[in-house]
């Protein structure tokens, strides 16, 4: 049973799902489980724990009765990261951008953080933030 697991609402399932399957199995050997690039749905496991499941915003919109709102707000802070801790944050960023991911912040040591923690910050197709570490 998944105790906890990331679900992203996109609005761009089509593209999500083509990054996240072409990055996922390398970056921290996740398996696509479930979904097409169709939708509305897909999850990637490792060792049979789910690490991160996309799900269409218009279906889930549908569902909770938020249709007719706006599917995204004006400019604010994120309030949501996605968190991969991978071998090589550097090698890590260049897969993500070769699939279509946008840097926010190049690889960079932050020691105040944690010892030896290195981390890059992107965006996803759909704008999700991204945090690569290793440490």
């Amino acid at each position: 049973m998944d105790a906890l697991h990331p679900r992203l609402l996109v609005s761009r399932f089509a593209e999500c799902f083509a990054f996240y399957a072409a990055v996922l199995p390398e970056l921290i050997g996740a398996e696509l489980i479930k979904g097409t690039p169709a939708g509305p749905y897909a999850n990637w496991d490792v060792d049979e724990q789910a690490v991160l499941i996309l799900f269409d915003r218009a279906a889930m919109a549908e569902v909770v009765g938020t249709a007719a709102l706006p599917p995204h707000a004006g400019p604010a802070q994120d309030s949501v990261m996605f968190v991969c801790r991978v071998d090589n944050v550097d090698t890590g960023l260049e897969l993500c951008v070769r699939h279509g991911a946008t840097v926010v912040a190049a690889p960079t040591d932050r020691h105040a953080w944690g010892p030896n923690l290195r981390t890059a910050h992107l965006r996803d197709p759909d704008g999700t933030l991204i945090e690569l570490q290793s440490y």
